[in-house]
Order: C-alpha cells, then structure tokens, then sequence
C-alpha cells in the first residue's frame, strides 16, 4: 500500500458514480500488477484475479459485461474466479479486498458487487473454469463529485450504519463486553473492522478475545446464503462468507501496520454459540 491502512481504509466508500474517463495507464499497470501478486488466500485456496477495463474511446465496450442501475459509468471492473474448497469464499473475500483497498489507495472508486457471476460473461473474461466460482465482482473507476461528496458526508457521520462495537466484539463469550486491559491498538483494529464494507452493511462477523487468541464467527442474516431459498434458487454465492474475508483482510492487515505479529488458524475453541452462528477462524496473536 502506498498509504497507512488506516488512511485507505477510513478513505474508502462504496462508490456508484463514476467520471467518464478510462483508468489512467500508469494506475491500470499498477493495479494490473497488484492482482498478478495475489493468488493464494490465507486460508490455502487459489484464486487468480483480473482488470476489465475500457480505453479511449471504447467506454460501450464494459456494457456487454451487464448493467447495474446503481452503478453509473464504470470504467472497469475487477474480475476474479476461485477453486472449490472448505474456506474458498472467506479466501476469495480477503484477497479481493486487499485489491479494493490498494485500488483506493491508487484514487480509484471501487463498489463491491455480489450475484450470479460463475455463469455470467464476466466468468468468461477471466476463462472461469468448471470448478471456479466467480463470487464477486468490483466496479472501479475515478469517482464522480457529487459521489465524492457524499461519502465526505458520510465519513464525517463516521462509520454510519454500523453496529457498535458492543455488537460485534466480545471478551470470552458472546455477550459479555471487552473488558480489561485492551491494547491501544487492537481498539483501532476492532474499529477498522466495524468500517469493513459487508453485502447490504449486515455486518455478519463476530470475534471474541480469549487470551492470546481472536476467534472469528459468522452471525448469519436471515436471507442470506446457506440455507436461503433465494439464494439456492438464484444460485447465489454466499455472501456472508465472503464478507468474513473482507473482515479477516481489514484484521490482518491493521495489525501488522500496527506491529501486532500474528497467523490465522482453523481449530474452533469450545465457546457456546447463539443461534444461527458459526466458527469461521483464529487470529493467534505472536
């Protein structure tokens, strides 16, 4: 990143209007490179990722690709397709918003989309294969003013729509509140976290503090992925995991700007869980 992570992230908003201008080439190369970088999640799955763009002239090219009504003038589109596997959608989620945040890093706009893509034409730009999923995609481009403004307004609103911190974060067990002495800095995490983007800002992590250790668990939103009907009947991806990515990014990524070494693990502690919850990972601090 070529600013603070705390920057980029607070900087960041889901943007829907673009300028009518294609991505400037240096941005294009550089960006083009950071997605050539990643390709191998946290959690072990591969997934390889792709920049659609439109040149000088050819702005009709990205509308064969669909059209969204919310979004307007796109000039580009980040791509990506992974293998099947236990955490796919989490690794798929991490690594994409990794891009999401260098993209807004570089002064590019970017908007999170989530939908039907494994058989759509945008899994056919990157040669989606069989076994590939495309979970998500992300508009990009240089933002419009008046979006601009707006996410001024909202950033000045600080984090709006947003659970608070009571709501997500906890010491133990759910339900009870931090408490205790809590680093300096493992406050700024959390709250990075809390300002991760989710699908429809449901907010679906929970991670609670035991020790040494940071347990993450998905919180379903009824209606979304598994076990929904709209989502097994529009075969849709499920959402809510790949929103645990995003958080899991936003966790990591804090914590080492911040110095807190740590590594991610999969051995769920024995903690009572509330309905409809599910163990995802462990951040083992170091």
């Amino acid at each position: 990143m070529n600013k603070p992570i705390e920057d980029i992230i607070r900087q960041r908003i889901s943007c829907r209007t673009y300028l009518e201008k294609p991505i400037e080439e240096h941005h294009r190369r550089l960006l083009h490179d950071f997605l050539e970088s990643i390709h191998i999640g946290p959690l072990g799955t591969h997934a390889r990722f792709t920049l659609v763009a439109a040149t000088e002239g050819d702005q009709e090219s990205l509308k064969r690709l669909g059209t969204y009504g919310f979004i307007k003038n796109p000039a580009g589109f980040i791509v990506g397709a992974v293998e099947e596997g236990p955490k796919n959608l989490e690794d798929y989620g991490y690594l994409l918003e990794r891009a999401v945040l260098y993209a807004t890093g570089l002064g590019l706009g970017t908007c999170w989309l989530g939908g039907t893509f494994t058989k759509s034409r945008f899994a056919k730009t990157i040669s989606a294969a069989g076994t590939e999923k495309v979970p998500a995609v992300i508009s990009t481009g240089y933002g419009a003013s008046e979006d601009n403004i707006r996410g001024q307004l909202r950033r000045q609103a600080g984090a709006p729509r947003r659970y608070p911190a009571e709501q997500l974060f906890f010491d133990k067990s759910f339900g009870s509140v931090l408490q205790g002495p809590i680093e300096e800095k493992y406050s700024q995490i959390l709250e990075l976290v809390r300002r991760a983007p989710s699908a429809s800002n449901k907010q679906p992590w929970r991670i609670i503090r035991n020790g040494d250790a940071w347990h993450f668990y998905l919180q379903r939103t009824a209606g979304y992925g598994k076990g929904s009907l709209k989502f097994i009947l529009l075969r849709l991806a499920d959402l809510q995991r790949v929103d645990m990515g995003i958080a899991m990014c936003h966790f990591e990524l804090a914590a080492r700007e911040f110095g807190l070494q740590g590594s991610w693990v999969v051995d769920e502690p024995k903690i009572d869980l509330p309905d409809d919850t599910e163990y995802t990972v462990s951040w083992m601090s170091m």
